[in-house]
């Protein structure tokens, strides 16, 4: 399987994500949205929007592993934030930095969208997390 990621210089620079990949591959993985909680369901980092983001990705990855795929499949990530404003920017990218390297999250990311919304499912997941990822 073969992702190249891309960044035309058509298109706004210095994100931290690319803005186009294109993947061959005959497996379509599609990871539901991830949040900050144990398989046990135990909470992690509640009210720790830099925690939160952290184990969302782990748990991602997890997703993915779970169907022999990597963050180096990923052709699509979706992020979606509760009450979020722009100035959440720096611990929202604190969490994936924090994580990246550990988990095999390229920097820049995949195309990535981040979402703000006023709830989600639970009144302390303060992010959710999902990815849609190719491979052989």
């Amino acid at each position: 399987m073969t992702v190249h990621l891309s960044s035309p210089s058509s298109l706004l620079q210095g994100t931290p994500y690319h803005h186009v990949a294109v993947a061959s591959g005959s497996r379509h993985i599609h990871v539901s949205g991830q949040i900050s909680r144990l398989a046990d369901g135990t909470p992690v980092a509640p009210g720790d929007l830099v925690g939160q983001v952290s184990q969302a990705l782990r748990n991602t990855r997890a997703g993915l592993a779970s169907a022999d795929a990597t963050f180096g499949d990923v052709v699509r990530l979706t992020f979606f934030v509760t009450g979020w404003r722009p100035e959440l920017i720096d611990d929202f990218m604190a969490g994936v930095d924090a994580v990246a390297a550990e988990i095999g999250l390229p920097t820049p990311m995949p195309p990535a969208s981040l979402i703000g919304v006023d709830y989600l499912f639970e009144p302390d997941v303060l992010v959710e997390v999902e990815a849609t990822a190719v491979a052989e």
